[in-house]
């Protein structure tokens, strides 16, 4: 899984910057408008995608940093009702510049790479009539846990830097009292996460409280400060954030954890369904065609998911037997889940592990791929403050700019849910040759704008990569005993599950419970995993949709290359093929493996 933070076009997210109006936005766009016939198209586009990325790092400070762009690193995104308002501008003055722009007079790339950044604008349009802002704390995300995953990413190795991250302490609780505000107004209109999933959200708001600042999250960054930080400035600094914490930060905590506690919990929806939410159904909707790229409707999506349940539970039954196990596929999936020997009893133990398996995939990649990505990768823990409402592992995507390796992020909380038959399959999707070489690939794409090297926002092809490249173990040596082998099923199986439960869920009336139980008769994974599971789908609807979907696009299309090119197929070549334009719509990503097939013949 993709983590960081779900935008499509930073331009059409960020807010616009205090004191700045739409006019100024307007003016800067004029100028690429204005620019018409005096300078090439080509260059007249780039100008536009160039403005509109620097506009929406400039008014997104934690992606400038996360970018590593100098300048805001002392600010939060402004979520005042007035900065608000004027981002539903945003992308409607951009959208004017692009259409400004005749397709006809550009080359391929260009001519794509326009008719994404218009679709993109149209689509955060047409999604401005539902509030998700309304909704900015979950059990996966929010200011609890975003603040200290932007602060630990910053940079501390002069005292500038270090700084800086005293400037964004000092704004914290600002933003923290922007977060009551939305929330406050969510809770009057009714728009806000179920109730069940936002169990452990005050815990978490505590974790960030600590008696010693030092031991902070938030203050990671003034731990282990190289010696490029003369000492005088690196006491003086960290006492000035010692000083910020305790006065300023864990008093805005307390507010945020008491208002969670005392009023948005108890007010919260008891539902649990996209559809009960204000203007539901149109809402759910929008979120499965964004996040699937896809025109399929939940009950196809349903019954594609039951399917593919049945499917691959034949191929599970295949590999039970080949196991040695006598008894029912219920019983093998009891065995894997309680066996001690399936689980390790040391958290190193399983992080070293998890090492190891990416080791093994790093040299394997050259059969598979002719291009392979400069950046490298680690493996670390997922945050002790997050850990328990965390998923099984995710990944965050590196920058060279900001001098910052990509991480696969591993879950060491409760070791008797993390069973080693399933730790090859995850290995492969969040790292290489999933999710980290994909995006690297992607960020390192020459020719391409910004916005189209960094766009996480095609689930379907981004997570279904994921899951395709879990497919290709064998191919890379991995899933030699049944075990893992079975826990490759277990994870092609999880993802045909979420298929059902989403839809189940979302459109057809499912209870939580159902889901659950549904998921546990289906797949091995512990009851700790399927719970944490099934509650990201209900705050998530419709993103876990994209990974099977577009893992059986991309099998479909392998197969249809196989098929047509005979002997001329090599599957190095069509690898590449798929990564060299960065993520897609699953529609373009199809429309151009045809025409590679087509051009090959």
């Amino acid at each position: 899984m993709l983590r960081f933070v779900s935008f499509v076009l930073i331009v059409a997210l960020a807010p616009v910057a205090r004191g700045a109006e739409p006019a100024d936005l307007a003016a800067r766009y004029r100028t690429v408008i204005d620019a018409r016939g005096k300078i090439p198209e080509t260059q007249r586009l780039h100008d536009l995608f160039r403005l509109a990325w620097d506009i929406g790092l400039e008014e997104s400070p934690e992606l400038a940093s996360f970018f590593g762009r100098p300048g805001g690193e002392t600010r939060w995104t402004d979520y005042s009702p007035t900065a608000m308002e004027r981002r539903k501008e945003s992308p409607r003055i951009a959208l004017r510049a692009a259409e400004s722009f005749n397709p006809a007079v550009l080359g391929e790339v260009d001519r794509v790479s326009l008719a994404l950044f218009k679709q993109q604008l149209a689509e955060q349009i047409a999604g401005q009539r539902f509030p998700d802002e309304l909704m900015p704390v979950n059990q996966l995300g929010g200011v609890q846990q975003g603040a200290a995953q932007t602060l630990t990413f910053m940079p501390n190795r002069t005292a500038e830097q270090l700084g800086h991250q005293v400037g964004r302490l000092r704004a914290l609780p600002r933003y923290i009292d922007q977060t009551i505000a939305l929330l406050e107004a969510g809770r009057a209109r009714g728009v806000t996460p179920p109730q069940i999933t936002l169990r452990e959200v005050p815990q978490q708001v505590l974790n960030q409280i600590s008696d010693d600042p030092a031991a902070s999250p938030l203050l990671r960054g003034f731990a282990n400060v190289p010696a490029t930080v003369p000492e005088e400035d690196r006491a003086r600094l960290a006492a000035e954030a010692a000083q910020v914490y305790r006065a300023e930060i864990v008093p805005a905590w307390k507010r945020l954890h008491a208002y969670l506690q005392d009023t948005y919990l108890p007010a919260a929806r008891t539902t649990i369904a996209a559809t009960a939410l204000p203007d539901g159904a149109a809402w759910y909707a929008h979120r499965v065609r964004t996040q699937t790229t896809t025109d399929l409707a939940p009950d196809a999506i349903h019954e594609l998911g039951l399917k593919e349940v049945a499917r691959i539970r034949a191929e599970m039954e295949r590999v039970k037997t080949s196991a040695g196990f006598k008894g029912t596929l219920a019983e093998f999936f009891h065995y894997l889940r309680t066996d001690p020997k399936f689980f390790f009893t040391d958290k190193e133990d399983l992080l070293r592990t998890y090492r190891d398996l990416s080791k093994r995939a790093d040299p394997e990649l050259v059969k598979l791929f002719r291009t392979l990505p400069r950046m490298p990768y680690g493996v670390v823990a997922v945050p002790a403050y997050a850990e328990k409402s965390q998923t099984t592992a995710y990944y965050y995507p590196g920058s060279a700019e900001a001098a910052r390796p990509g991480y696969y992020f591993a879950n060491t909380y409760a070791l008797h849910t993390r069973p080693k038959w399933e730790m090859e399959a995850l290995t492969l999707h969040e790292a290489v040759p999933g999710h980290h070489l994909q995006i690297s690939i992607a960020q390192e794409i020459e020719g391409l704008p910004e916005f189209r090297k960094n766009s996480w926002s095609y689930t379907g092809f981004i997570e279904g990569w994921g899951l395709y490249a879990e497919s290709l173990g064998e191919e890379m040596g991995f899933y030699q005993d049944p075990y893992s082998k079975f826990g490759q099923l277990s994870y092609e199986m999880w993802r045909a599950i979420r298929l059902v439960t989403d839809t189940g869920m979302h459109a057809k009336g499912w209870t939580r419970q159902q889901a659950i139980d549904y998921f546990l008769a289906n797949a091995p994974k512990t009851e700790n995993d399927v719970t944490v599971e099934i509650d990201r789908y209900i705050v998530w609807p419709g993103q876990a949709l994209a990974y099977k979907l577009g893992e059986l696009k991309l099998k479909e299309l392998r197969a249809f290359a196989a098929r047509e090119l005979g002997a001329k197929f090599d599957l190095r070549l069509f690898h590449d093929e798929v990564l060299r334009h960065g993520a897609l719509p699953l529609d373009l990503l199809e429309s151009n493996l045809r025409s590679w097939v087509a051009a090959r013949k």
